[in-house]
């Protein structure tokens, strides 16, 4: 783009013209925008809330609901909108996500009553707002303590007639007890939730050691919905320490073998009910459940609960493992640990988070310290005053008796006791009853507390190791009273039993195909009865045809001498009058790379491959060099590079099919198989096939069953012994082709 192409045109209001670059406006105008959403919305800050979690918790406190009765969430909502500028549909549901009645929280923050849904549900609506009632959990005390003290700062809301905390002197780390979930713009925030007690111990161990082994105190995250996580240390150490990875959950079921039924009673964190039985009538209309003869969500008051029935042949374990397998009855849980320190969001692990929040919780103790020892210098500093006048009441009694104007009275006493204004005042506020030598002595015994405190507070102000040990001291307290076993359990991948593939997939006959222009595709026999014809691209064809079963291992081969693999039975069951997979989209090819060939391999891998190559060579070598014990779904220098290949086919022990090849200047040579060189390593080329290859190289070679039926002098073109030196092709030969015999 030019410097004239990058520019538009703004008109002010007095209609100036002023050039204004694209890419400046653009910044000007979305980065606004994109900020605000970062920042306002969606990334959870340091004290573990979003704005909107923020603003409707500060509401309700101040609505006095820590305590007395539940509130209706109607009159929640209003009062939030004070606070919070959007809808009142937006922030009930905000509000429904807090609920303990929701469920979507491990440690709930709203003590509910009435219907708010569930999280397990995609489907089951919340009541109104009008129908259900809330206030705030016991635990929020733990939350709101401090706010009083200037723990943290209070600004305007959105209309400048209130004020708001900034954040939340939360004293436990509830960005961990809590999972949080937010996109934003280009960016996203996916936190899960760990066990309160875990976190406090945890915590409390990094307060002594920041190097401890966090996952010595905390193993795992904890979910509400409970299940199960199939522990990897690895997988969990690099989340611990990136903030970054996934982990496996999966939900827990009970085999009724008399009903025959399975009935899954807790599901992932990450799933729905709806979400599990959609999958399950998926994997049965694709007939890999075809053991399920019915699915029914039979959740109710006493808990969830999807029953699903089997036919009487079925095996309930392996029926089981095949539902972990194919639906979201097992998912992942990815983790992105994204949140906003001073305004700037951060990809952190736990042990940088637990650095920041220790920070952030130092210096909201330091902030109401500095308060709370304000405010005590301030009482002693008025108690120094009424010691002044212990010393003699009567002359105090005087100084005001004997004033005639009021406003003489402050200076006349600052004068007669030698004490400020604040201290004059404060004597001059003293009721007349007080104003006995029992009392005044009273007062001034708190002289010496006052004293003490005040040293205490000042040695807490200064001193860090304090200001961590009262961090120890309140998270110990906080998960004696608030903590909890945890829901979710720990599971070895060891210890789970499961049955052999063969066991778990279906399996039927099939046969396979492969176009020239690459398409694949896997028809059951079922299908394929009667007459039927296959739906292919104009002037595509049929290059590859085999039978063999839905748990034979499919090897593609392509011109880049590459091998990928996988299970048949990972394909999907396709129709005659469908195209097919295309196979660069279903292997993730690289560019300009296509399949030559493709085989279905049973174990064990026998049989060969002939590799027939440009530079007029060739090679037989056996399949059970794709055979690997690892699984690897990708080989490189499957077969060798050296030459452009023109052409690879599987060969089975019992068969001798034969080729016919085309040279560049229009030679021909018919062969069988056995007759081209056979080598143990697959990275071979073999030995000549043709002689002259050097300056007339092969062009096309074809299984010769493909045009045997075109050719009458096949024994002119055919040679008992390779190389051979070809024959030109007779234009009898070619009658009713163009250019090539092969084309």
């Amino acid at each position: 783009m030019t410097q004239d192409e990058n520019l538009i045109i703004e008109k002010t209001e007095a209609a100036a013209v002023i050039p204004v670059t694209v890419s400046n406006t653009l910044y000007d105008n979305y980065m606004p925008y994109a900020m605000s959403v970062i920042v306002s919305r969606a990334i959870p800050e340091i004290d573990g809330f979003k704005p909107a979690h923020r603003k409707l918790l500060y509401t309700m406190y101040k609505m006095g609901l820590m305590s007395g009765p539940r509130s209706k969430s109607a009159d929640i909502v209003g009062q939030t909108m004070q606070l919070n500028p959007h809808g009142d549909q937006a922030i009930y549901e905000t509000m429904v996500r807090l609920t303990r009645g929701n469920g979507t929280l491990l440690h709930p923050w709203i003590d509910s009553k009435g219907n708010f849904g569930s999280v397990t549900s995609r489907d089951m609506q919340y009541a109104a707002a009008r129908y259900t009632e809330a206030r705030l959990d016991p635990s929020c005390v733990t939350i709101f303590d401090g706010l009083d003290r200037n723990a943290v700062d209070m600004i305007d809301n959105y209309s400048g007639t209130m004020k708001e905390p900034r954040l939340l002197p939360a004293q436990f780390p509830t960005i961990l007890v809590n999972s949080n979930q937010g996109i934003a713009v280009g960016m996203a925030s996916n936190i899960c939730s760990f066990n309160l007690g875990e976190v406090c111990n945890a915590t409390i161990a990094f307060l002594k050691d920041s190097k401890t082994d966090l996952l010595e105190h905390m193993p795992a995250p904890d979910f509400s919905t409970a299940a199960e996580i199939i522990y990897d240390e690895d997988a969990m150490r690099e989340i611990y320490e990136s903030g970054r990875g996934s982990f496996k959950i999966r939900g827990t079921a009970e085999i009724n073998r008399k009903d025959r039924t399975i009935e899954i009673r807790e599901i992932p964190y990450t799933t729905t009910i709806e979400t599990i039985i959609d999958d399950i009538s998926d994997q049965i209309k694709k007939n890999r459940l075809q053991d399920i003869t019915n699915v029914r969500d039979e959740t109710d008051l006493n808990g969830l609960c999807i029953s699903i029935e089997y036919k009487s042949t079925a095996d309930p374990d392996v029926l089981l493992h095949k539902l972990y397998e194919s639906t979201s009855l097992e998912h992942y849980f990815s983790c992105n640990f994204n949140i906003l320190v001073d305004n700037k969001p951060r990809v952190m692990g736990v042990r940088e988070i637990l650095d920041e929040w220790v920070k952030w919780r130092m210096s909201c103790i330091k902030r109401e310290t500095n308060y709370s020892l304000e405010k005590k210098r301030e009482r002693l500093h008025l108690l120094r005053g009424l010691e002044a006048i212990l010393l003699d009441i009567d002359l105090a009694i005087q100084v005001i008796r004997n004033t005639e104007k009021e406003r003489d009275v402050i200076p006349r006493l600052m004068k007669a006791f030698s004490i400020d204004q604040q201290q004059a005042e404060s004597v001059a506020e003293i009721k007349l009853r007080n104003l006995n030598r029992e009392h005044i002595i009273r007062r001034l015994d708190d002289i010496k507390k006052l004293l003490a405190e005040i040293e205490d507070l000042e040695k807490l102000e200064s001193s860090a190791k304090r200001q961590r040990k009262l961090i120890a001291d309140q998270l110990k307290a906080i998960a004696t009273k608030y903590g909890r076993e945890r829901l979710t359990r720990l599971v070895d991948p060891e210890d789970i039993e499961v049955p052999e593939i063969t066991e778990l997939i279906p399996d039927y006959n099939i046969r396979i195909f492969l176009t020239e222009e690459g398409y694949f595709k896997k028809l059951a026999l079922t299908s394929l009865r009667g007459n039927f014809e296959l739906n292919l691209k104009e002037n595509d064809r049929i290059i590859i045809e085999e039978e063999a079963t839905n748990q034979s291992e499919l090897i593609f081969l392509t011109n880049k001498a590459n091998a990928y693999k996988m299970m048949a039975w990972e394909i999907e069951d396709s129709r005659p009058s469908l195209l097919g997979e295309y196979t660069p989209n279903l292997l993730d090819l690289e560019d300009g790379e296509y399949v030559v060939c493709v085989h279905a391999a049973i174990e064990p891998f026998e049989g060969e491959f002939v590799a027939i190559f440009a530079n007029g060579k060739g090679v037989r070598f056996d399949a059970n060099h794709f055979e690997t014990k690892q699984n690897r779904r990708k080989l490189i220098n499957a077969f060798s590079d050296v030459s452009d290949i023109r052409l690879i086919r599987f060969r089975s022990p019992d068969e001798d099919p034969s080729f016919a090849l085309q040279t560049e200047k229009g030679k021909m040579l018919i062969f069988d198989s056995s007759q081209i060189t056979y080598k143990k390593t697959r990275s071979a080329q073999g030995a000549a096939i043709i002689r002259g290859a050097k300056k007339d190289p092969i062009v096309k070679v074809v299984p010769f069953e493909q045009i045997k039926n075109e050719i009458e002098e096949e024994e002119y073109y055919r040679v008992q012994n390779l190389p051979g030196s070809g024959r030109y092709i007779k234009e009898k030969t070619l009658e009713g082709r163009q250019l090539s015999l092969l084309e």
